[in-house]
């Protein structure tokens, strides 16, 4: 239970210090009134390549603030709690591969906010949930996706203001991080039905022992 309890608070150390840090940007930057919007990710621009560091940490307005902040905890969380000894390592290449695509594949304008390092989190527990058997991860991911808002449609360019290539970009981290460290996570999860037929396995070998 004490082992738990750590594993649990863990978890939530680093999700936490992110979302209070992207709140903290945009409280600094409405307060100085300022904007932020150009430390985005501009495609192909040499300028825009310190985006792929300082675009998750802006918002364009609180809306887009709170959208972003239960679902790109919430992953995290589940991130560190699943993927304890290489989850640093996972979330930070998700954060940096999603920008690099996104500054050589997206729209020529400002790409900010948090929603690819969402999507790439969100692709890389659901497969890799998948991949390992892993059918908590495959419901965290899903409930957040739903919860999120259609994340599916938003990899469709039906709104110009919202950059779906970085959700798209968001996704493919993902899945290559998912298949690169398919073999590291936790254990596949085991179902009652598994155990039975593992009794009526020993049960049938240890007849045929007798006879």
């Amino acid at each position: 239970m004490q082992e738990e309890r750590k594993r649990l608070i863990y978890s939530l150390v680093f999700p936490g210090f992110f979302l209070v840090l992207i709140w903290a940007v945009k409280f600094f930057e409405t307060a100085m009134e300022l904007s932020f919007v150009q430390g985005g990710i501009y495609p192909r621009r040499l300028s825009g390549l310190k985006g792929i560091i300082f675009s998750p940490l802006i918002h364009g307005n609180w809306k887009h603030l709170i959208d972003n902040s239960m679902p790109v905890f919430l992953l995290s969380a589940a991130l560190f709690y699943f993927y304890r000894d290489i989850a640093y390592k996972i979330w930070i290449l998700l954060y940096i591969i999603a920008g690099i695509l996104l500054w050589g594949f997206g729209r020529p304008a400002y790409h900010i906010g948090a929603s690819g390092l969402i999507y790439g989190l969100a692709a890389f527990l659901f497969l890799s949930g998948v991949i390992r058997g892993i059918r908590s991860l495959m419901a965290i991911s899903l409930l957040v996706v739903f919860w999120y808002g259609s994340m599916v449609w938003g990899l469709l360019p039906f709104d110009v203001e919202v950059s779906f290539e970085a959700h798209i970009t968001g996704v493919v981290a993902g899945v290559i991080l998912a298949f690169v460290y398919r073999d590291q996570g936790p254990e596949p999860e085991r179902s009652p039905l598994d155990d039975e037929e593992e009794e009526v396995v020993e049960e049938e070998g240890d007849g045929e022992e007798i006879h």
